[in-house]
């Protein structure tokens, strides 16, 4: 069973949803980002995912395009990303680790040698958020035989056939777009997003998990009321750039996060 896998059975058990939380590789530091996921695991998040930097982040708003551009211009790379990914494993071997790419980077490094780096480097799973999943067989292929969960994304505007294939085809969970558009937290929860889950959950036994403008305690309880968890991205990302410098900064992000966490429960 993968560590996806058993933590949302774990959460099951104990009637509660996934907090699923976000960091850029590198941003604001490769250090701080290994003491950050540590925090997050300390607060409580079931899983952390792990923007590896990429120079043309397209489903990305301005917080995450901005921190993979920081975490460039410090001299990040994809194999430096994975030795990030692999100091986080050693220091939280049961955190569920979901690396969150575009299709360019693994394409570069190969997609066979990429899967078997990612595997060794403590990764469970990806979200390739430009992966189509017409195109995804060779991927699929690689990841699955190393281990690797792929969680592709449903958006509101998508139709029942395309739930259908989207949902056949994730493993370890399946994303749900909160809404049209980019990354970024937002101030309200779409009226139609319940729905959305419902259709989606129709079509697979896979968790679904809802982002895209997730950033406060209301949101998540909204959302966990019909989702099996949520996803917060931007509003950390822009919280760690923003107390960088703060010696409480740890402090800082475990306090939002326990009280994102709580609304779970």
């Amino acid at each position: 069973m993968s560590r996806l896998a058993g933590r949302f059975g774990e959460l099951k058990a104990r009637g509660e949803k996934a907090l699923v939380c976000f960091v850029t590789a590198g941003d604001p530091s490769a250090e701080l980002t290994v003491e950050t996921v540590k925090t997050l695991a300390r607060a409580g998040a079931d899983a952390v995912e792990i923007g590896l930097p990429f120079s043309d982040p397209l489903a990305d708003g301005p917080s995450i395009q901005a921190a993979s551009q920081r975490s460039l211009e410090k001299g990040m790379t994809t194999r430096k990303a994975l030795a990030i990914v692999s100091e986080i494993r050693n220091a939280v071997p049961d955190l569920p680790l979901v690396l969150m790419t575009y299709f360019n980077p693994i394409r570069c490094y190969g997609l066979l040698e990429y899967a078997k780096a990612a595997a060794a480097a403590g990764a469970d799973a990806h979200i390739v958020t430009d992966l189509t999943p017409e195109e995804a067989a060779d991927w699929k292929t690689y990841s699955t035989a190393n281990g690797l969960d792929t969680i592709f994304l449903v958006a509101p505007t998508s139709t029942e056939e395309r739930i259908a294939i989207v949902a056949g085809i994730s493993s370890g969970f399946v994303y749900c777009v909160s809404r049209t558009g980019v990354t970024g937290a937002k101030q309200d929860v779409p009226t139609e997003l319940r729905g959305v889950v419902e259709r989606i959950k129709a079509q697979t036994s896979e968790p679904v998990c809802v982002g895209f403008g997730v950033s406060l305690p209301e949101h998540v309880r909204t959302i966990c009321a019909f989702a099996d968890g949520v996803v917060v991205g931007s509003s950390l990302v822009d919280l760690l750039h923003r107390e960088r410098e703060n010696p409480a900064l740890q402090q800082i992000v475990f306090d939002y996060v326990s009280g994102l966490k709580a609304a779970t429960r």
